[in-house]
Order: structure tokens, then C-alpha cells, then sequence
């Protein structure tokens, strides 16, 4: 085997990858790129490595979710607030109803590459380059915006450090404090089932922090009452970009990627002699992979001994992907499969990729009955075989949206364009996604 570097997955076949028009322009991008300074630590994400092994031990739950692609035109404090707020009370729900902690990792910060069926897409005989996500080109319909771009990645860059920057203050300055956790709804929530089951949860931690501050335990005094670890991820699809933003510690003399504190494999990229895992081999950050129907038991052993040689709890994170229906005719054999090769790994179910269908309307959009159908049948197997279903990866926004049909929010086919605001992929809007939550708390505790 030759020896790794940053850039040694470009001697591998690289798959999605843009075709950018300035070579020159690329290359000065890329680096001005490596001169800027990292946006993650080493540390932090050897901390969030640690809490992943916890729920590789079957002693935590993770919850992963965001936007399906961070578009620049949706930045803003605003937008991260709502996100980060639903995120809070997802995670309250989940670790008051499974009474165990929950790793928060947000895919946010980071994802705005997206992968694409055809490099070309058709509209009214006018064929133009596939929109492949913000940090690459523009949504619009035209020649000039779907030129791909290198400085969209510098773009891209300065809009992560921002989110970033308020994520943190969120995350450790007060707002994510327990006793706070009656304010984190929003008023379009107040009127469904889901926040009246909120509401209680609420009350009975209310109930437990007075009892912990009449014996002396207060937020002021137990930082882990007021602050919250918040992670951050993205996939990591383009690979120039990851490899400008490649830092050596200065301690250990390892690689991480500093783009992200964890980055993930796609469905589509995940090819054992390709450029994707090629990379991957080298960093130390805990990783995804998808797992799609199409994944062969041989390949998920090759990409376990070759991105995991050490078995390193918390490394590889397993995320699911098949569709309701679908998930008994692949995630047995999986498991199976990990099982017999004794690789410690965390079981993740991504309950939205395999459910999108087209409307009536032409929208594409994701039944919230097909996502909770995949989420029940994810717990179910791992309770047969024995095995630990340790986390759930979402599509969600803090919005209320109407891009997936169905839940307590009641969207339908009909009211679909009503706030379709998606750059990319359907999203839960903040009641589903607090429905899923309860969902999920009740089926880890059963």
C-alpha cells in the first residue's frame, strides 16, 4: 500500500465530482483554503469520537440532523435559532424518555455539497448542469448560475465559521440551559398534540431542577444544567475542499479533517477503491457511511477493515438507508455481517432517503408515515438479532415547513407549495420532527 496523504485520493477514481471550467481559479481557491484556519479541533473531534463509542457500547443515543443542503440565501441567526431550539427539545424528549444521554451532531456548518443522479437536468428542451448544492453552483435555471465556481467554496468557508461562532455561543452561553427549556418552542408549535407531550416532559424537569436546587445542585454551579455539547457534520463529498481544510496535529502527528467534527461517506461514493474512502482512510475523525440497498456484505467488510483497522469504538457510524418496506431485505444481513467480523460500530437509521416520492404536484416530498414505518422496523430488527440501535439521522429544519406530507402538523399534497422551501431534498418541519422524537424515545425504552 503507498503511503497516505492528504491528496492521495486523487490518484483514485473520483466519482461526483463538478467539472470546473478555471482550473487556475480552482487551484487558487483551494489554496487560499489551506491558509485559512480550521474550523473544528482536534480535540473536540476526539471528544465527540469518545461519545460515539459510548453509543457503540449501547450506553448513549445520537441524534444527526439538518438541513438536507445549507443554502447561502437561508443563512442567517434567526434560522440557526430555530434549528438549533427544535434540536434541544428533540434531544430533551430523547433523553428524558430513554434515560440515557444524547450526542447531538447537527449537519450543519458544512453541508451544502450535494450529489446527483445525471450531471446534466433538462427543463423545456434547455439542458444545464445538475445544481450540485451552494459551495458548487446556483439553484437558478441558468447558464451563468450553474457554471460551477471554486470561490463558492471560500464563500461556503466564511458562512460555516459563522454558524459555527453562534452554535458555540448557544451551545455554552446560556440558552441551552435546562431551566430554559419552556422557551425553547416556537408559537406556531403551541397548537399541536406533539407540544402538549412537550409541555409535560417540560414539567417533570422543572420539577426534578427545583428538587436538585433545594439540595444545592443549580445551572450555576452544574455547568452540565445550562450548557450542551453540539457537534457539527456534513458529507464530505467535495474532496478538494476537505483537503485544504486537512490539518496534522501539532501533538500527535495524526490527520483531521478540520471542516467538520465528523464527515460522512454517501450512498454514492462509498466504492472501496475510490477516492472518497481513499481519503477518508486518513483522517482520524469518527465517520458515516451509508448504507443503501445496494451495499454488498463483502464491500461493508472491506470499508470496515480498511476506514476502521483498529476497531476503534466510536470510529464508524453504520446509517441505514433503505425505505419503509425495504428495511427487512438489507438490514438483517448487515448486522449479520458486523456481528460475525467483530467490528464495533453504531447502528444509524436514516428513515428519510428511501421514502421520497414525487407528488401529484410535482413535488418531491417524504410521507411522514413512510419515515416513522422505516424507524419502527430499524428498532424492531436490531431487538431480534440483539444488536443495539443507537441513533436516528434526519432531514429536519426548525421552520414550519410543508415539504413531507402527513404528521401533526397535517401537511397534504395540496398544501405542499404553501411554504416549500427546500434547495434541495424534503425536510421535516419542527412539529414532525418533535413527533419523531417522542416516536423514537418510546421505541428505545420499550
Amino acid at each position: 500500500m503507498s503511503e497516505w496523504t492528504p491528496n492521495s485520493w486523487r490518484q483514485k477514481p473520483l466519482l461526483q465530482v463538478p467539472t470546473y471550467p478555471d482550473a487556475k481559479a480552482l487551484k487558487e481557491a483551494e489554496e487560499r483554503l489551506g491558509s485559512f484556519p480550521p474550523l473544528v479541533f482536534a480535540g473536540e473531534a476526539d471528544d465527540l469520537k469518545k461519545r460515539l463509542g459510548e453509543v457503540a457500547r449501547g450506553r448513549a443515543f445520537l441524534l444527526q440532523g439538518g438541513d438536507c443542503a445549507e443554502s447561502f440565501a437561508e443563512h442567517g441567526a434567526d434560522h440557526i435559532r430555530d434549528f438549533f431550539r427544535v434540536f434541544l427539545q428533540m434531544s430533551l424528549v430523547l433523553t428524558h424518555g430513554a434515560s440515557m444521554p444524547v450526542v447531538k451532531i447537527g449537519r450543519i456548518a458544512g453541508q451544502f455539497a450535494k450529489p446527483r443522479s445525471a450531471d446534466f437536468e433538462t427543463i423545456d428542451g434547455v439542458e444545464l448542469p445538475s445544481y450540485r448544492g451552494d459551495i458548487v453552483n446556483g439553484i437558478e435555471f441558468d447558464e451563468a448560475s450553474r457554471i460551477p465556481d471554486p470561490a463558492r467554496m471560500l464563500m461556503a468557508y466564511r458562512q460555516s465559521a459563522a454558524t459555527l461562532n453562534l452554535l458555540r455561543a448557544f451551545a455554552t452561553g446560556g440558552y441551552a440551559n435546562l431551566e430554559r427549556a419552556h422557551e425553547w418552542t416556537a408559537d406556531f408549535l403551541e397548537d399541536s398534540n406533539a407540544y402538549s407531550s412537550y409541555k409535560e416532559v417540560v414539567g417533570k424537569i422543572s420539577d426534578a431542577i427545583k428538587f436538585m436546587r433545594a439540595m444545592g445542585i443549580t445551572p450555576q454551579n452544574t455547568p452540565r444544567l445550562r450548557e450542551t455539547k453540539f457537534f457539527t457534520s456534513h458529507e464530505a463529498l467535495l474532496l478538494g475542499y476537505e483537503e485544504a481544510l486537512t490539518r496534522e496535529d501539532s501533538i500527535t502527528g495524526d490527520y483531521y479533517s478540520t471542516s467538520g467534527h465528523m464527515l460522512w461517506i454517501g450512498d454514492r461514493t462509498r466504492q472501496p477503491d475510490g477516492a472518497h474512502v481513499e481519503y477518508f482512510s486518513g483522517i482520524e475523525n469518527p465517520i458515516g457511511i451509508k448504507c443503501g440497498p445496494s451495499i454488498s456484505n463483502e464491500d461493508l467488510l472491506i470499508l470496515l477493515d480498511k476506514l476502521n483497522p483498529k476497531n476503534e469504538a466510536g470510529r464508524i457510524t453504520l446509517i441505514a438507508r433503505f425505505g419503509d418496506g425495504n428495511v427487512e431485505n438489507h438490514l438483517p444481513r448487515l448486522i449479520e455481517t458486523v456481528k460475525k467480523s467483530g467490528h464495533m460500530v453504531v447502528w444509524s437509521c436514516d428513515p428519510m432517503h428511501g421514502n421520497t416520492i414525487k407528488a401529484s404536484s410535482g413535488y418531491k416530498t417524504r410521507p411522514f408515515d413512510k419515515v416513522l414505518g422505516e424507524v419502527k422496523s430499524f428498532f424492531k430488527i436490531h431487538r431480534e438479532m440483539g444488536s443495539y440501535a443507537g441513533g436516528v439521522h434526519v432531514e429536519m429544519t426548525g421552520s414550519d415547513v410543508t415539504e413531507c406530507v402527513g404528521g401533526v402538523s397535517a401537511v397534504t399534497e395540496d398544501g405542499l407549495s404553501n411554504r416549500y422551501n427546500t434547495h434541495c431534498d424534503p425536510r421535516l418541519n419542527a412539529s414532525q420532527s418533535l413527533e419523531l422524537a417522542f416516536l423514537i424515545a418510546k421505541e428505545i425504552s420499550s
